[in-house]
């Protein structure tokens, strides 16, 4: 399975909603790709997050940052 196989999953492995079979595949790639593991932690966490309706205050700067940080990610592609 490659990153990319195992994005178009991410939804439906967070949900609950794959096979067995793919769910073993998607464990399966997570034990040798630490970027596709962080991006799982990461979306759970922020489901987490966004699920509790905690409000976080940033640091002045930090907004920025981050955004700044994101969108050249983005731009780089995975």
């Amino acid at each position: 399975m490659t990153c990319t196989e195992f994005l178009a999953l991410l939804d439906d492995l967070i949900d609950d909603s794959v096979s067995t079979e793919t769910r073993a595949e998607l464990q399966e790639h997570l034990r040798g790709c630490d970027h596709c593991e962080v991006t799982l932690n990461t979306t759970r966490k922020t489901i987490e997050i966004y699920r509790s309706h905690e409000i976080y205050d940033l640091p002045a700067g930090l907004r920025e940052r981050l955004h700044a940080a994101i969108m050249a990610r983005c731009k780089k592609g995975c």
